[in-house]
Parts: C-alpha cells; structure tokens; sequence
C-alpha cells in the first residue's frame, strides 16, 4: 500500500510538472535592457500616452477646452514636442480622451517642456479648468517599436483603434521579435499607425494603434490576415504572453494630426 501511495503520488507530481510545462514559459536571461534592444536607434524621441476618464456632462466642453489649448503647445516651436493625435472613445470605455504626444529628444525634452509649462499661466489655468472636469486620469511613456510605422499626420476621415496588451513580465522581448514578422501581415492597407512599449506607468504594456475608414473595413482587414500564411501561427505564439487585453475604437478630434 506504501509503495502504491508513493507511486500514485509520484505519477501525480510528473503530471503536474508536465500540465505546468504547458503554461509557463521560461524567461530567458537578458544582457540588456528591452528599451535598447526594441527601441528605434535612429531616434530618440519619447511619447506620452494620456487617458482622461471625463465627467459625462462635461465632455463637449473639455473637447472645446482642448481644441483651444493644445493646438498652441503644439504649433510652439518653444516647446520640443508635437501632438500625434487626439481622440474620445467610441466603443470601449465611454466619455474618454486620449491623447498621445511626442518629445523630440526624449526625456531631457520632456522635462524642458514640463518646466516652460509650469510657467505658462494659460497653461496653469487651464489645467485648473480641466481638472474640475474629470473622474481621472493616467500617464504612460512610451517607446517606438524599432519595426513600426513612424506615426505621421495623415488625412481622414478614420476610425482609430488603440489595441493595449499586459504582457507577463519578462516576455517583452519574445513579443517584439514575434511583431517584427508579424507586422508585415498589416501593412497592405496602410492601417498601421504606430507601435509603442512602455516604460513608465503601467509596465508590461504594449500599444498598437490602427487606423481604418469604418468599422466594416477594419472587419474586411482583420479577417484578410487569417488567409495570409503564418498569422496564424504568429497568434499563436503571442497570445500566452498576454495576461489582458483591451480594444478602444477612438474618434479623433478636430485638432488631431491623425484624422
């Protein structure tokens, strides 16, 4: 009876030991930072990804509020960044604006406009104003994909969806050298916008950003990549390393680069 606890136990320990290899991946050692391995060399720049959780009743008038400001800090050539687009959620998490900025020269340019800011009084009230109107807000800097589209100004108008993955931590780099191929599936219609991984805030976090003419051509795209040979098996490889996932399809507003 001994013996045939043991046994049973031991067989139970292997079976464990082999349904656990099937869901966790080893993280393989590293010898330098993801940021160098991924990142675009050519460039330094650094964005930043802001989501403003808006009170209901107040987002025409922070949409207005926002038209009016953020076009100047933009047009500014005192200040080394650009605003690359400036959206609300459509579907996904209602009464939102996102924003997505550049800094040219990356964090010494962050920091040289948030130090001239400070000292902008229309800037000061209107982050006042703005304040008053929100549930919430969140920050995230990013760094580019060194395989993605460089997001450009183009005309519209397009729907944008912005694709938010938490990966698990330490596989950060398997994802980036699976995109690196897969991206290559999604440049037919020019729907790439842009690819970005972050650095601080929510770590882990990758961000795609898409755009399409509507909602039935973003369908016809997606479903065109299943008949592309190996997508499907560079989905399948991504998607253990994902622990969420989140779709916005974003508007953007008059102001934006990205129309």
């Amino acid at each position: 009876l001994i013996c045939r606890a043991l046994a049973s136990s031991a067989g139970k320990s292997r079976e464990d030991s082999w349904l656990k290899s099937l869901f966790v991946r080893k993280v393989d050692p590293r010898k330098d930072a993801h940021s160098n391995l991924l990142a675009k060399r050519e460039t330094s720049s650094l964005y930043k990804l802001q989501i403003h959780n808006v009170k209901p009743e107040c987002l025409e008038t922070y949409n207005k509020l926002c038209q009016e400001v953020l076009p100047k800090i933009h047009e500014e050539k005192h200040y080394p960044c650009a605003l690359v687009g400036t959206w609300n959620t459509w579907y996904g998490e209602q009464d939102q604006a996102v924003h997505l900025w550049r800094y040219e020269g990356g964090y010494p340019a962050l920091n040289e406009v948030m130090s001239k800011l400070r000292q902008n009084k229309e800037f000061t009230a209107f982050r006042k104003e703005r304040g008053n109107m929100l549930l919430s807000r969140k920050n995230q800097l990013l760094l580019e994909f060194s395989f993605w589209n460089e997001p450009v100004p183009r005309e519209g108008p397009n729907i944008y969806e912005l694709r938010s993955y938490q990966l698990r931590p330490g596989t950060m780099i398997e994802w980036g050298n699976y995109w690196a191929r897969a991206i290559r599936f999604r440049q037919d219609n020019n729907e790439a916008v842009g690819g970005f991984f972050s650095q601080i805030g929510q770590l882990y976090m990758v961000h795609h950003l898409w755009a399409y003419k509507d909602l039935q051509t973003r369908e016809d795209i997606r479903n065109a990549a299943w008949h592309k040979p190996g997508w499907d098996e560079l989905v399948y490889y991504t998607v253990p390393l994902i622990q969420e996932m989140e779709s916005r399809i974003m508007i953007p507003l008059k102001i934006s680069p990205l129309q």
